[in-house]
């Protein structure tokens, strides 16, 4: 977090199952436009008991663009790969979202697939494989990798895509070396690890129409307006391991995507910014406009952070917008915020409104100076935030 934060990254959401973890950064610049951010999961282990094996997605609106990433750790084994097809339908089937845009995952405009999926090297020999690795002649490999087989036989594997495997297969290595597996069981080197993706289908009209949009029902004719007026393209700069990673007995995969979109809306939700000069030594406040409408809440608050901040919980202070609103008219809204509440000393710092509805950030200000204060800061003001205060003001 640290090392991406002085990049301009921020953490906007993660999500953990056992050994599974997906986390989701972005730019600074983007992150008023991230919206509808939901998290779940799907226990797949033993019978789905157990969550040493399913996955685990996050969802947002990007731009309006429904976006969706699916992380999953399917079953082990040469012999399961009908299971890993198995597990993977169930859970595209049960994981839901509370979004009538797009429900399920295969509703999203562009989905991510991702993780160690599993799927082995069939037929061909130890010997073979070694020697086809050895000499990076790949392709003669890929015809008999499992999961390019079953994209021929199931419809749903057959909508996602995945770049040329031309590195190669990142299972399975002995610790801390490049070694394949040398114990006794030899495990066969295999491309567990993987990235695809899945481009909505764009809506067409059935061929014995005349093109009016008849026989389409309301969220067809949406979604063929949708890719017509707002189109969405993917690409796929790179894909490839790295073998320099050796702490696991799998090597690390990456890939780098451009995707090129025209944006459904350019401006925040809401505008802010401080009023006159800020210190530790006078009681300050803040300015917000809302640019559209959006579900506010009493839970909705204020954040002030030190530009290169990591996560939203990363704050210095905060404010909570209802209690502490002082003044408003139509177009601003002046919001109270104490001195004692402002423990810092010659920071840049950025003003973030926090929505509790939408679970995201829908605002943020231009960096400012924020001048030094007469006492030192004891770095622990993160243990009066939201998620502590909640309480006390439920109780109040």
């Amino acid at each position: 977090m640290s090392t991406l934060a002085s990049r301009k990254y921020i953490k906007v959401s993660s999500i953990r199952l056992q050994g599974l973890l997906l986390l989701f950064f972005s730019k600074l610049e983007h992150v008023p436009f991230i919206r509808d951010i939901q998290a779940t999961y799907t226990r797949t282990g033993i019978f789905g008991y157990w969550g040493n094996k399913g996955g685990v997605s996050i969802r947002l609106s990007f731009y309006g663009h429904t976006l969706c990433f699916l992380n999953c750790h399917l079953a082990a084994h040469m012999k399961y790969a009908s299971e890993r097809v198995d597990e993977f339908e169930y859970i595209m089937d049960t994981q839901t979202f509370e979004c009538k845009k797009a429900p399920t995952i295969v509703d999203h405009r562009l989905v991510f697939w991702f993780g160690d999926l599993n799927f082995r090297i069939e037929d061909h020999g130890m010997h073979f494989v070694r020697s086809c690795i050895n000499d990076q002649k790949y392709n003669l490999l890929w015809s008999k990798d499992q999961l390019t087989i079953m994209k021929k036989k199931e419809q749903i594997l057959q909508e996602f895509d995945e770049g040329p495997l031309d590195f190669q297969p990142t299972y399975k290595f002995d610790l801390n070396s490049d070694t394949y597996d040398s114990s006794g069981k030899k495990r066969k080197p295999a491309w567990t690890d993987r990235i695809l993706w899945r481009l909505r289908p764009k809506a067409s009209f059935p061929d014995e129409q005349d093109g009016n949009g008849a026989g389409l029902d309301v969220k067809q004719l949406k979604q063929l307006e949708e890719d017509e007026e707002y189109p969405l393209k993917i690409r796929q700069d790179s894909y490839t391991s790295i073998m320099e990673y050796s702490i696991s007995d799998h090597k690390p995969v990456v890939g780098i995507f451009t995707l090129e979109l025209r944006k459904m809306y350019t401006t925040p939700l809401v505008r802010l910014q401080p009023e006159g000069d800020w210190s530790a030594d006078i009681d300050s406040m803040v300015l917000y406009s809302p640019l559209q409408p959006f579900p506010s809440s009493t839970w909705d608050w204020i954040g002030l952070y030190e530009v290169g901040f990591t996560s939203v919980s990363d704050y210095i202070t905060y404010t909570w917008v209802k209690d502490d609103e002082v003044a408003f008219n139509e177009e601003v809204i002046q919001v109270y915020v104490g001195k004692e509440e402002i423990p810092v000393r010659g920071a840049e710092c950025v003003l973030c409104y926090y929505s509790n509805t939408l679970q995201c950030i829908i605002g943020i200000s231009e960096p400012f100076k924020v001048g030094n204060n007469k006492f030192p800061h004891d770095g622990n003001s993160n243990l009066n935030g939201p998620y502590i205060k909640n309480l006390i003001k439920w109780q109040n």
